[in-house]
């Protein structure tokens, strides 16, 4: 890949970080509508919180009015950092009964009320012969669109099951983009998006599938390490070009749960790494040059990308181990710099140009500034990391560092 394709690539990525996560939008209302075909009332029993079908889809468990000014209790079937249901304390307006109301968020036991502070959602219904015009908006104050989007076709599914349980009576859990053969093929187009880049040849295509392949061990990498810290429903979701992401069944309970599932989506691939170098000199030595090369370069691309992944950028698995065992400000920014350094030192043994390096680090920068903040901020905070698991986590960071490193040096003398 061409240093020019290559900026083209950072470029666009950084582009698309930008929109998705960081372009201010301002207060916005998504609206989503559709035609039921059912008796209004009957669907005002299913959306209004208090109807006798309000747990159609499974998701209110329960609700408790606390006063007559509309404030309320919602239980809800999402589990909570300590596996308990999350609970919502809202209020309910512009209640038309049969027809329309709104809701907004007061009080969360998971996220801070500073993620509520200007959400409001609407339903409304409007007969429309012998069938309902379900219309549902959600209004909030965004940073990029990434939010924005899924809100939309969240309100799209639902209003999808909801036609379905009112056509069968019947609620089905998922859907078409979480299902394993979408993401299979996500991951196809993520890799022909990709060809592009390598050269429109076999060996480019080969090598785009070889990085796809790579983004989807590391983030497998992730969903492992949620399943072991208590995860009932981790999955793992495929974006063309800007790769995957591994989502877990509940937030966060424990700094040290989120050092270590941060960390796993390279330390899986660390345990991999040596046996694929292992790997690739025994078929050299046996002969089978075709098959010694393609290990290698998995190897290569393996390395190359997990540590890169673990350069101390906010979002990026590094920045979040280090936010996670650094007890301060001041070590946290000297084991950033360190990290940092021994990743450009590194490069350098490798063979990278400095010019290339110092736009890397530039790079590394704004990524950083670009989604520095972009958590989302719990109702309590975490679990304190314990001493012990701060240099645990702090050893196994090093090991994995040392692993993928010599995996890229190692590779850099194949293409010397």
């Amino acid at each position: 890949m061409s240093p020019i394709v290559m900026a083209i690539l950072l470029a666009g990525n950084l582009g698309l970080i930008f929109l998705l996560m960081t372009v201010p939008l301002g207060l916005r209302t998504v609206r989503v509508s559709r035609l039921v075909a059912a008796d209004r009332h009957r669907l005002w029993q299913a959306l209004w919180p208090f109807g006798r079908d309000a747990g159609w889809s499974g998701e209110i468990v329960s609700a408790e009015a606390l006063d007559g000014q509309g404030m309320a209790r919602i239980v809800l079937s999402w589990e909570g950092r300590d596996g308990q249901p999350i609970e919502r304390k809202v209020v309910l307006e512009d209640v038309v009964e049969g027809g329309r109301f709104s809701m907004r968020v007061l009080d969360d036991s998971s996220l801070d009320a500073s993620f509520w502070a200007s959400y409001r959602e609407t339903t409304e219904l409007v007969a429309e012969g012998t069938a309902t015009r379900v219309s549902l908006g959600q209004t909030d104050r965004y940073r990029g669109v990434a939010f924005l989007i899924f809100r939309y076709f969240a309100m799209r599914r639902e209003l999808g099951k909801l036609q379905r349980w009112a056509r069968t009576g019947e609620y089905r859990k998922g859907g078409w983009f979480e299902h394993p053969l979408s993401q299979v093929g996500f991951a196809v187009l993520s890799a022909f998006i990709l060809w592009p880049f390598f050269g429109l040849s076999l060996g480019g295509l080969a090598l785009a599938a070889i990085l796809t392949s790579v983004v989807a061990l590391h983030e497998l990498g992730h969903m492992a390490a949620f399943r072991l810290m208590g995860h009932s429903r981790a999955r793992m979701i495929f974006i063309p070009l800007l790769g995957g992401i591994a989502i877990g069944g509940r937030p966060y309970d424990s700094r040290f749960e989120v050092a270590f599932v941060a960390l796993m989506g390279a330390g899986f691939s660390a345990f991999l790494v040596p046996v694929l170098i292992a790997a690739s000199g025994l078929a050299r030595g046996e002969g089978h040059g075709a098959v010694a090369a393609l290990l290698a370069t998995l190897a290569g691309f393996s390395a190359l990308f997990n540590i890169a992944n673990l350069v101390p950028v906010w979002k990026f698995d590094g920045g979040q181990v280090l936010r996670q065992i650094c007890p301060g400000p001041i070590a946290l920014a000297l084991a950033s710099f360190l990290l940092l350094s021994a990743l450009l030192a590194l490069g350098w043994l490798a063979g990278f140009s400095p010019g290339f390096l110092l736009a890397a680090g530039v790079v590394f920068l704004i990524l950083s500034l670009l989604t520095m903040g972009s958590a989302v901020k719990p109702r309590h905070e975490l679990k304190p990391i314990r001493t012990f698991d701060r240099f645990a986590m702090a050893g196994a960071l090093l090991a994995v560092f040392a692993i993928h490193g010599y995996g890229v040096l190692w590779a850099s003398t194949l293409l010397v």
